[in-house]
């Protein structure tokens, strides 16, 4: 019996980690679970911190536009598309999951990749909280910079504009930040710098998306 109820008490303290450490977050240049992990592993980790005032202003809007066109109005859960994705799921179609971009922080620094109801389940409240005690601006800073976006150890908008572009992403085109936002849902088998004519396609997509005034503006310069 008190082995079950230490037990009980560090599977609370592992759950509790996050929420206590989400204030921490709103400065500083933390790295994902999976820059960790990679880095455990002896695997090949680039990354180069740059703040969002520092990126092309055309970047945070592709992303927003492509991963989250609700991220200004949402509380951390678009509640909408994840019940679309749900009955894509029990339909039997594949879909993206209905995960915003603050869950995709959530999972980045603090859960681990791959699906699973037990991590969704995790995921939900802590993007709320998230969103709760981080500004909006600085969870888009942080999503640039922890998500992985290249096909070998690229993570954050700066080392994934070197290898795809050879420049830094200060001083990307429109057309390129659409292509970096192109390739976020799988960047090991997109390529942003030898793009084929669909991933072309929908950055021309992601471009439009990306001008439109409905998508709204909620980081900063």
């Amino acid at each position: 019996m008190r082995l079950l109820r230490r037990l009980i008490l560090i599977g609370l303290l592992l759950v509790l980690i996050p929420y206590l450490l989400t204030p921490f977050y709103a400065a500083g240049q933390p790295v994902s679970t999976l820059m960790i992990w990679r880095w455990i592993t002896g695997a090949r980790v680039e990354r180069i911190w740059v703040d969002l005032q520092h990126m092309s202003s055309a970047l945070p809007r592709s992303v927003v536009g492509s991963e989250d066109s609700h991220f200004c109005s949402h509380h951390g859960i678009d509640w909408t598309s994840l019940q679309a994705a749900i009955e894509d799921a029990q339909d039997g179609e594949v879909s993206g999951g209905g995960s915003t971009i603050t869950q995709q922080v959530a999972k980045n620094l603090f859960l681990w990749p791959g699906r699973s109801f037990i991590r969704k389940g995790m995921e939900i409240p802590l993007a709320m909280w998230i969103d709760l005690i981080l500004s909006k601006q600085r969870i888009l800073e942080l999503y640039l910079n922890i998500a992985e976006m290249g096909p070998s150890g690229q993570f954050g908008a700066e080392a994934a504009s070197q290898f795809a572009f050879g420049r830094p992403v200060s001083s990307i085109s429109a057309r390129e930040a659409a292509l970096l936002a192109a390739i976020l849902p799988n960047p090991t088998t997109r390529s942003a710098k030898m793009p084929g004519p669909g991933l072309r396609r929908l950055a021309s997509r992601y471009m439009a998306r990306a001008r439109s005034p409905e998508l709204g503006h909620c980081w900063g310069s």
